[in-house]
């Protein structure tokens, strides 16, 4: 408990970080090096190993408790803890970067950051939005299609969001507040997480960079969030298989868009 609250404080000779502007190709090579780290040291079995077991735990709890219509934006809300899962591997990218032997253990030894303390209360302040999140989205469905029959069985669920105007009103919102709740996950974390693995400093310090670095580069930022969306998307298509190895590759990738991002 002493060295997580020990983290969570500022070190006064810590110089200040710059920011810098990025470009469309920053993000091409954000991501070929993402691969590259994937390559070298791949990891889809932890996340076959986990992924499929949480996902199929969530959705029989969440079909046999009968929060069907909730199930979706569940699982398309578990993205917004994506930094935090994501930790391990930035953990092994910053090490290959620094020459370090890696192996699929390293993943795990970002749990003994010194800037454990301030992960915690940015994975903390995740959770919160996931929460607010599913809060939402049922707020949604209940001013949308409402409860009743159509949101007993996976089969009347579609038909009554795919075939009424209930249902095209529920998707047209849910996805536009959705769209709200990742463009804030993106500013607040998109160079938070690998900055406290890279330079242990307080949560808010760690915060208020990864806003400055979407404000300086918007447009970029703004492909970043799309180009993450639509690889997740096109990861689930094939019964979720392509996340084991989209999920590691973006993971890595962040981490060198950090690198691209923040100079000390």
């Amino acid at each position: 408990m002493a060295d997580v609250i020990a983290s969570l404080r500022v070190s006064r000779t810590e110089p200040s970080p710059i920011i810098r502007r990025i470009t469309v190709a920053d993000l091409r090579e954000a991501l070929a090096g993402g691969w590259q780290d994937f390559r070298a040291m791949p990891t889809q079995i932890l996340f076959l190993g986990l992924l499929y077991p949480i996902v199929g735990f969530i959705a029989a709890r969440f079909v046999a408790g009968g929060l069907l219509p909730l199930l979706f934006p569940l699982l398309a809300g578990l993205s917004l803890m994506g930094p935090v899962v994501a930790l391990g591997l930035y953990e092994i990218s910053r090490r290959r970067e620094r020459g370090e032997p890696v192996s699929l253990l390293t993943a795990f030894s970002a749990l003994r950051s010194p800037a454990l303390g301030s992960i915690l209360v940015l994975g903390a302040m995740l959770f919160a939005i996931f929460l607010a999140w599913l809060v939402s989205a049922r707020l949604i469905w209940l001013a949308t299609l409402g409860d009743g029959p159509h949101g007993e069985t996976m089969g009347a669920l579609l038909v009554a969001v795919f075939s009424t105007p209930e249902g095209w009103r529920l998707i047209l919102l849910g996805n536009g507040v959705g769209f709200i709740y990742a463009a804030l996950v993106l500013g607040l974390t998109v160079v938070s997480f690998p900055l406290l693995l890279d330079r242990p400093t307080d949560p808010w310090t760690a915060v208020r960079t990864s806003v400055a670095a979407v404000a300086r580069n918007p447009i970029p930022m703004l492909l970043w969030g799309l180009t993450v969306a639509v690889l997740l998307i096109l990861g689930a298509l094939p019964l979720l298989m392509g996340l084991a190895v989209v999920l590691p590759v973006l993971g890595h990738a962040t981490w060198h868009l950090y690198r691209r991002v923040v100079v000390w």
